[in-house]
């Protein structure tokens, strides 16, 4: 606008006569005029452009976790001036119904704020608000009420109000049943909807009391090289029986993973070609240490497969399928001949704890963290897995912690909830397969490998962030725009979106995704 109304301001005198007409020296003074309205109207008109492009916010971080913040412009004093966001972020903890800081700075993770002052947003059940907003130092104050109590009654009723409060209070709860009725029909259609094309995979209802397999003691192995660590065990290559094999070490103070994994492998009908080959269990004698000999995958971790290699479409729609395929069978309540396998929540999954073989399928491992979903009547070890539930319900790993998770809002009573959360996990994992094949972007060249969501909010990633981003905003990772060109992007994209669904009754089931994959081998084949 400025440039413009400056040129006019320089059309010659013998020009301005044609367009005005009155005399020159008049004619300035009117342009003059109208160069001083212009100034105005940009200052009144539009409050809200600033002639410094960047956002100012007000900078305060009282934990040292979230001192990455001010990475994200620069800070003098109590001011941060933003670099790559118009929004400010204000984080705060409720201590005995009152607010203390936790975060105030730029926001890292949101460039959409409509809102021009802080307004809380909906209460966390972990006691934090959070407030994103759009004008400079609007993150200094936060627009928040406590949760009131409702006042209580102190005069009485007579004996017609109290029939007619009770008539009330009756038909209200017939009204709410009805409602609630209503609801969970409608929440299990849309379910059979999008499950419609899926094959039960599970016969349910079944029990046998017997609930594992013969134990297999090993004592002649050899420990070679050191090939992976983790949270509670390191990995070791091996040898038994003059065959290459992976052995588990769990130090002598972690029995109780041990003994949880070990259960889990020695489950009956617990071989399939989707989780990984378990031999037997041991235990050192110099130092006391719990050992699981398992089937050597020549490839390592899928996380391990995945930075070293991209592959083709049809490469990586078999380490989606054989992938799915064990979780559908580890998801799977059987019964063959009178023995019965239940179902198992992971709860751990990640392409951390999933193997690459050398035929170029993956094999589910790392049963740690899992949980045996359904036991026989009165069986001890169902209670005493709940009650390791109940003490520990955020078992993951955390990039792949589902919103509630997160939120720490699991139903720890409902097998499919848990089951449910294995699905959020799947869908970043099949995220991670479809980001290294080459066949997905231009030119044939993947990107380098990433974790879920280390693009968006770098590689510091904390709880506090995933929390905002994955639970607050309800973000994902990104999906290219190029695969909106490709035959099976939309496929590709919906199957995605419908395992990592914020809800967890609207995310496929194993079997389903199983099917879905199916689809995409037989209708687009490269």
């Amino acid at each position: 606008m400025n440039a413009n109304v400056g040129n006019s301001s320089h059309i010659p005198r013998n020009d301005t006569s044609s367009f005005f007409s009155f005399d020159s020296d008049a004619a300035t003074m009117k342009l003059n005029g109208l160069w001083f309205l212009a100034v105005e109207c940009v200052f009144l008109c539009f409050p809200r452009l600033s002639l410094l492009q960047k956002r100012q916010c007000v900078f305060q971080v009282n934990n040292k976790s979230n001192r990455k913040y001010a990475a994200f412009g620069n800070v003098s004093e109590s001011v941060q001036l933003c670099e790559n966001t118009h929004c400010c972020l204000a984080v705060y903890q409720i201590i005995n119904e009152l607010l203390k800081v936790d975060t105030l700075a730029c926001c890292p993770v949101e460039n959409s704020c409509p809102d021009e002052t802080c307004m809380a947003r909906p209460q966390m059940k972990n006691r934090f608000i959070t407030c994103v907003c759009s004008t400079d130092l609007c993150n200094s104050n936060v627009t928040w009420t406590p949760a009131a109590e409702p006042p209580q009654r102190t005069h009485s009723y007579s004996t017609a109000e109290t029939t007619k409060t009770a008539v009330i209070v009756i038909l209200s709860i017939i009204g709410f049943v009805i409602i609630t009725l209503k609801w969970r029909r409608f929440c299990q259609e849309k379910k059979e909807n999008l499950q419609s094309s899926c094959k039960d995979y599970s016969i349910r209802r079944s029990c046998s009391c017997q609930t594992k397999t013969l134990e297999n003691i090993i004592t002649d192995v050899e420990l070679q090289e050191v090939v992976g660590r983790g949270r509670f065990a390191t990995v070791f290559q091996g040898r038994h029986n003059k065959s290459v094999v992976a052995v588990k070490v769990y130090p002598a103070g972690c029995k109780h993973k041990f003994t949880t994994e070990k259960e889990i492998y020695e489950l009956p009908l617990m071989k399939h070609s989707g989780i990984v080959q378990f031999l037997g269990t041991g235990r050192k004698p110099d130092d006391g240490s719990w050992i699981i000999v398992l089937q050597y995958a020549e490839y390592g971790s899928l996380h391990s497969f995945l930075c070293k290699h991209s592959s083709s479409w049809m490469s990586s729609l078999k380490l989606c399928q054989s992938l799915s395929q064990g979780l559908s069978y580890l998801h799977s309540d059987l019964l063959s001949h009178g023995v019965h396998k239940p179902p198992v929540a992971h709860r751990d999954l990640s392409s951390f704890n999933v193997l690459v073989k050398a035929d170029g399928t993956c094999a589910l491992c790392d049963f740690g963290s899992s949980t045996i979903l359904r036991f026989c009547s009165g069986y001890r070890f169902w209670q005493n897995h709940m009650a390791n539930m109940k003490g520990q319900p955020q078992f993951g790993t955390l990039h792949y912690m589902s919103p509630e998770v997160l939120e720490g809002s699991v139903n720890l009573s409902s097998s499919s909830f848990l089951m449910q959360g294995d699905i959020y996990s799947l869908g970043l994992i099949l995220w991670e397969i479809c980001m290294r094949c080459s066949d997905l972007f231009e030119g044939g060249v993947a990107p380098q490998h990433l974790l879920p969501y280390e693009l968006e909010l770098e590689a510091n990633v904390t709880v506090e962030r995933l929390l905002l981003y994955v639970s607050e905003m309800d973000k994902r990772p990104s999906i290219p725009d190029y695969w909106g060109a490709l035959p099976q992007g939309s496929a590709l994209k919906e199957l995605l979106t419908n395992c990592w669904d914020r809800d967890t009754d609207a995310r496929l089931t194993a079997p389903c995704v199983v099917d879905r994959l199916a689809s995409l081998t037989s209708s687009y084949p490269h």
